[in-house]
């Protein structure tokens, strides 16, 4: 684009969005001390409550991910927060429930599922003591998949494909 056609901010654009941002920043800090001269007490239920594991780890990819590494920390099992999350990302996008319905292993009849596209044959064999005997349970999962990474791999941090 030639320099005549080019768009300039100028001096009183950024004065705009700048008093626009600390105006703005001051309603959100002031609504709470507005609203706290005339409110009356609360009688619903607040949904901000973050469910946990059994275990107390934050009910979420992160949180299964997290029990799953002190439980693998606790067997001897390799493996790191980047090398799980990189591959439940490739494998199921983070979803506990996927399945996969076209590959060789579904064709056979035994279907990849859970975060780390496990099948049934291998989840029964390398499966964690403490965890859930459920391959769509996430920290179960995770772990059994992590513990059969470590032996064919070395590690999950080891996978890069499918595996």
């Amino acid at each position: 684009m030639p320099a005549s056609a080019q768009h300039r901010r100028t001096r009183n654009n950024r004065l705009v969005r700048t008093l626009a941002v600390i105006s703005t920043g001051a309603a959100v800090l002031a609504l709470p001390l507005i609203g706290a001269t005339s409110a009356s007490a609360a009688t619903g239920k607040t949904s901000t409550k973050v469910t946990t594991t059994p275990a107390g780890y934050p009910n979420n990819l992160n949180g299964w991910i997290r029990e799953s590494l002190a439980i693998m920390a606790q067997k001897g099992i390799p493996g790191s927060y980047n090398g799980i999350y990189r591959n439940i990302m490739r494998e199921s996008s983070g979803n506990p429930m996927a399945i996969n319905l076209w590959d060789s292993n579904a064709a056979a009849g035994t279907p990849s599922k859970g975060l780390l596209q496990v099948i049934q044959p291998t989840f029964n064999a390398y499966h964690v003591a403490g965890t859930a005997f459920d391959l769509y349970d996430p920290v179960a999962n995770i772990t059994a998949a992590c513990n059969y990474a470590a032996a064919r791999y070395g590690s999950i941090d080891n996978v890069y494909s499918a595996y």
